[in-house]
């Protein structure tokens, strides 16, 4: 954990791995309540936005909740599913200030009157999980002790986590205790989210900027910051960055004090926003400011505050494939965009890295699954894979020449260490095939037909599987068998 300027979100954390209820309690105080149309009033005066990707205004959010509701029952949810690979920062939080996330969280909750507040941590944050239900034995021990303690009810819930499990409509489905894959039709948490009830529902990072909120004062929390995008941030710094770490810092801050801070080479380009985000150019990374408005500025966006520079050891079209084809692999499987059209862009990505595609067949299969996905999915990968022809059209102009660039690729950008990929083997009985051809058809990327026209295979990865079996099942001689071969990691 890093900073650039004053800690806010990070307060006492050089002192202490984890910040229990006494020790946040001398650092920040009892938070005093607020009823909804002041919360409202104080979030809509710092214009404050969340701090998932989306930068939906919260305000706006509270209002619908608050309206939807009236009389009824509401839900506060924390989304701390933080399935995409390259964000660290809500994580951390949980595992060591998860007293700030709890207090915006019970801010809001008593302000709209919340039958509760539920905390959604992915399954593979364990430690996460931990140190929040710790957090409220301490904060229930405390009210047997005769504390101050808001005695809203909290609950925590584990969800399986997987990149689209973070999405709003798949959070919701996985705490009501279904798959957590988004629904295929848009629904908002404000109507109807958790049990039916309208929901408020924010990442963690949010509800921990609502609490500072609440103690600084709308006055002493744009003390920082820029004037349209007041306070501090946090950013997940990886990739190429020698000293990988969150950092804290004020809105307006160069983006080249961070790379400097974190020892990161820019290299060919910069990943802002994540897999759903664009990627940077060396000259723009130079001269951009950490805010909504600066990204922008700059062709790219904060999103969740990822960044991921690539450094110059690697190959980037490789880096851009392999992350490709795990977002192909995490999509539900629900609509035409996801289950075909995102396996045709990642096919469509290897054939360019290979030498043997062109950019203009990529965009093509971009173009098919843009604006018609039943979820945000289709378009965020949409939005980083043409991102990429942009920022590397040197590096791809010598894969078209040579069929590489001449540097391997190192796996720079971060992927599941613990989510192995299984390749498969297209094994042929020869006694059986007739050279038909039908195969290198239907898997033209991976099957190679001699001069009488009888198939070679490469191995094919675990996101193509569904079409390999299709190759098998078609084949007109029954000579083909699918294997599952050792499996690889995805990183």
């Amino acid at each position: 954990m890093l900073r650039v300027g004053p800690a806010r979100l990070t307060a006492g954390l050089e002192h202490t791995r984890r910040i229990d209820l006494p020790a946040h309690r001398t650092l920040h105080g009892e938070p005093v309540l607020r009823d909804i149309e002041t919360l409202i009033a104080q979030v809509n005066e710092v214009d404050m936005r969340g701090r998932g990707g989306a930068a939906f205004p919260v305000g706006r959010k509270m209002r619908a909740v608050a309206d939807a509701a009236g009389a009824r029952e509401s839900v506060v949810l924390v989304n701390g599913s933080e399935g995409e690979p390259a964000s660290f920062k809500d994580t951390m939080m949980l595992i060591r200030n998860p007293h700030l996330v709890l207090d915006g969280a019970v801010l809001a909750a008593e302000a709209l009157h919340a039958r509760e507040v539920v905390v959604a941590i992915g399954s593979g944050g364990e430690v996460a999980e931990a140190s929040v239900s710790a957090a409220v034995a301490e904060r229930r021990a405390a009210n047997v002790a005769g504390g101050q303690e808001s005695h809203v009810k909290i609950r925590v819930v584990a969800l399986e986590e997987r990149f689209i499990s973070g999405e709003g409509g798949a959070l919701v489905r996985g705490v009501n205790g279904g798959e957590a894959i988004p629904n295929g039709r848009k629904k908002r948490a404000a109507e109807s989210g958790v049990d039916g009830l309208p929901t408020l529902l924010s990442n963690t990072e949010t509800f921990a900027q609502l609490a500072l909120l609440a103690e600084y004062g709308p006055e002493g929390y744009a003390e920082y910051g820029t004037a349209k995008e007041p306070g501090t941030i946090l950013l997940s710094v990886s990739g190429g960055a020698t000293n990988p770490a969150v950092v804290e810092a004020p809105t307006g801050t160069p983006l080249i004090d961070v790379l400097d801070m974190c020892e990161a080479e820019i290299g060919d380009g910069i990943l802002m926003g994540g897999y759903h985000g664009a990627w940077m150019s060396y000259e723009n990374a130079l001269t951009a400011v950490i805010s909504r408005e600066g990204m922008k500025a700059k062709g790219s966006e904060l999103g969740a505050g990822i960044v991921v520079p690539l450094g110059d050891s690697t190959c980037p079209l490789g880096e851009t494939t392999r992350v490709a084809a795990y977002l192909a692999a995490q999509s539900s499987g629900q609509c035409g965009p996801c289950r075909l059209g995102l396996p045709d862009v990642a096919r469509a990505l290897l054939a360019l890295a290979e030498g043997t595609g062109s950019t203009d067949a990529v965009r093509r299969t971009v173009r098919a699954v843009e604006r018609r996905g039943a979820c945000f999915h289709p378009d965020g990968t949409a939005r980083f894979v043409l991102s990429s022809l942009d920022a590397f059209e040197s590096d791809i102009a010598l894969h078209l020449e040579y069929g590489s660039c001449g540097r391997p690729c190192r796996g720079v950008l971060p992927l599941p260490e613990n989510e192995d990929q299984p390749e498969y083997r297209v094994e042929v009985d020869w006694t059986r095939c007739q050279g038909h051809g039908l195969c290198a058809h239907l898997l033209p990327e991976f099957v190679e037909l001699d001069e009488y026209g009888f198939p070679s295979f490469k191995t094919v990865p675990g996101w193509m599987a569904k079409d390999a079996r299709r190759a098998v099942d078609m084949c007109p001689a029954l000579a083909l068998r699918l294997n599952e071969s050792v499996a690889v990691r995805a990183g």
